[in-house]
């Protein structure tokens, strides 16, 4: 019995939701957002609800169904509230810019690490250490994030690196050193 599958998706005033076979498409006041499920997942949307139903209970159909669900559920989220993480960038001389469409980035190299922002993202820096992201599309903006944060992911002996808002990092005791 898939929980996630089976809870209704309430529809909000202002989005429209169009099927068209096993094609959706969520419009909404921030922007636009399509994508395809499985043909074996139906989709039903009558008086602002959408819900989803599967053939059989097989163990396939069960993880698609509550896939399929989650991923439309994201879909209207975006386009009512969107989505925005954030990214705390610690070290000495570590910073971070936005320079036109692109997010310069120092962190201890010996160059400036320069990334193009995706269309569909806005990408905004407070102060020189706190970088936000925002979009519509859940999997696009965390993906963006996970990129920034691999170029210099936090070390566990000093902490220097980016991490994402409020992430604990476990610290390490370095060498003891020689003491006889």
């Amino acid at each position: 019995m898939s929980r996630i599958g089976n809870a209704i998706i309430t529809v909000p005033s202002g989005v429209e939701v169009k099927i068209n076979g096993d094609t959706i498409s969520v419009k909404g006041p921030k922007g636009e957002l399509s994508g395809t499920f499985p043909s074996v997942i139906t989709a039903d949307l009558s008086d602002g609800q959408l819900k989803f139903t599967r053939p059989d209970d097989s163990r396939e159909n069960r993880s698609l169904h509550g896939l399929t669900r989650a991923l439309v559920n994201n879909m209207v989220v975006g386009v009512t509230d969107g989505f925005s993480k954030e990214l705390e960038i610690q070290g000495v001389g570590y910073r971070a810019d936005m320079k036109g469409k692109k997010l310069a980035l120092a962190l201890g190299f010996s160059h400036p690490v320069e990334i193009d922002v995706p269309e569909g993202l806005k990408v905004s820096v407070d102060g020189t250490t706190n970088v936000k992201i925002e979009g519509i599309d859940k999997q696009l903006v965390g993906q963006f994030a996970a990129d920034i944060r691999s170029i210099r992911p936090p070390e566990p002996y000093k902490g220097k690196g980016i991490r994402y808002q409020g992430e604990h990092v476990r610290r390490k005791v370095g060498k003891a050193g020689a003491t006889a």
